[in-house]
């Protein structure tokens, strides 16, 4: 759920810096705001590759190929394909904003202090990477979820990427806000 609460408030600001177009009755659309909450949590559909033998250390594996910058950037590239229209935004900026909301969850779990690392760079070079400073506990998969541990990791997730996100947000919002009275 913390990635989608990145990819809300960076919809936030792309939208706080984007002005409508004319013919836009509500803008953004919700198309833009179902896409900048589901484009960062679709990497992590990757552990349904252990249900099919995907070795979980492998690049088609957790945090392997699916959490990559060309995987990023093709997911943006098919989500402004599809709601480039509705959105009445050019393809290309808009591309590049869903790249950058998909690669958000990269970012994110390369923050974490355990599992396997990030390959950025797959397919072109299996290495996985984390941050230096490794603020964020990992969290826990399946019945651990909700357990301490997984709660301990949402009370952290909470102060260092829910607080900031919404204050980001906040501040796009009054920004824009300002800009539109005369």
């Amino acid at each position: 759920m913390t990635h989608a609460v990145v990819g809300i408030a960076a919809g936030t600001v792309f939208a706080a810096s984007r002005r409508p177009a004319a013919r836009s009755r509500r803008w953004p659309p919700p198309r833009f705001w179902i896409a900048s909450a589901v484009l960062p949590v679709l990497p992590d559909l990757d552990v349904l590759g252990l249900v099919f033998g995907i070795p979980f250390h492998s690049m088609w594996g957790h945090r392997g190929i699916s959490h990559s910058l060309a995987a990023a950037l093709a997911l943006g590239v098919i989500a402004a394909a599809l709601t480039n229209r509705a959105c009445v935004i050019r393809m290309v900026p808009l591309a590049l904003y869903f790249a950058v909301v998909a690669a958000s969850h990269g970012v994110l779990d390369a923050l974490t202090n355990g599992g396997p690392g990030v390959a950025f760079f797959a397919p072109f070079d299996g290495t996985r990477y984390f941050f230096p400073w490794r603020p964020v506990p990992v969290s826990p998969l399946a019945a651990n979820f909700f357990s301490e541990w997984g709660w301990r990791v949402f009370r952290a997730e909470l102060v260092m990427v829910w607080l900031p996100a919404a204050v980001i947000a906040a501040v796009a919002l009054v920004s824009r806000r300002g800009r539109a009275r005369p």
